[in-house]
């Protein structure tokens, strides 16, 4: 198996598992390959030098053939290995070195039996789906996509802005308010649950828009099918809003509009047997923990 690894940091009591994962590769005879600044990390905190085929620096540089990709941190981590799996277009599984994350599904006590299952070839692949943002400057170029939510965000002052939102041309509404989300199924359990937006199960074909603090409190947060195509455009007091995709981020002019529509790209997810939508919601937002239950 041709296996690249992407990641950032870990704390210290991270490090006995960064053993075990190169360990076990190297055992089963995988080609591993290592993102550069990751292996730099590695090297410069363990004393530790990992034996790997070769490194990669970019998404647009990744090794050919790869059968895997897998992330090590957090959620945040796991968002940034997203256009280095959809390039390569291989499943990416995330182990997780911090905090809990909804997208991230191996833990320290699961790591061993995630290894095997996923090394054996026991697991299964679901798609999950991207947006795609466009715009007249093609300011995010090539990594123009966000598996989480594409936001819309006042910037440099406490007045709030207007987004003019129009389904396939015909106008919905216009958000005055701090900001707009945008969000996948996927990104239904991130910023926009924290908005005040509603869950959304992977494969349901929805966004859903969630407004920022609105200024009319009627205006609440409304699923759309996935085939609709967005166009948004902003306006304010000052010069410029802000647009970011999942951790991309880029301040553009209130005269430049967005266009929002599901890519044709997938992001393939490992889902392994002991892992669900619905135990990872139970866990992660603690249902079911009320002592009357």
């Amino acid at each position: 198996m041709k296996v690249a690894i992407f990641g950032r940091k870990f704390s210290e009591g991270f490090n006995k598992n960064i053993y075990r994962i190169f360990e076990t590769l190297n055992r089963n005879n995988c080609e591993i390959y290592v993102f550069e600044e990751y292996l730099n990390f590695i090297v410069e905190n363990l004393y530790f030098t990992p034996r790997i085929a070769g490194t990669f620096t970019n998404s647009f540089k990744m090794p050919e053939d790869l059968d895997l990709l897998i992330s090590i941190g957090g959620d945040g981590t796991m968002l940034e290995s997203v256009v280095y799996a959809v390039a390569a277009d291989i499943p990416v599984v995330g182990i997780n070195s911090g905090r809990l994350g909804f997208l991230v599904q191996v833990s320290d006590d699961t790591l061993q039996s995630a290894m095997a299952e996923i090394l054996s070839g026991r697991h299964s692949v679901e798609n999950r789906t991207l947006i795609e943002v466009t715009s007249t400057s093609e300011r995010f170029g090539n990594l123009n996509i966000a598996l989480n939510e594409v936001t819309i965000m006042r910037v440099n002052t406490s007045s709030m802005i207007s987004i003019n939102v129009y389904l396939n041309d015909e106008f919905l509404n216009t958000y005055w308010s701090d900001g707009l989300i945008i969000a996948t199924p996927t990104g239904s359990t991130a910023y926009s649950l924290s908005a005040g937006g509603p869950i959304i199960t992977p494969g349901s074909g929805n966004f859903v828009l969630t407004p920022v603090s609105p200024h009319n409190l009627s205006v609440r947060p409304i699923v759309i099918s996935d085939d609709n195509v967005l166009r948004l455009k902003a306006q304010g007091r000052e010069n410029n809003y802000l647009a970011s995709l999942d951790f991309r981020q880029a301040c553009l002019p209130f005269d430049e509009e967005l266009t929002l529509k599901k890519s044709t790209k997938k992001l393939k997810l490992v889902k392994l047997s002991n892992t669900n939508f619905y135990n990872t919601l139970r866990n992660k937002l603690l249902w079911g923990m009320d002592k009357r239950n």
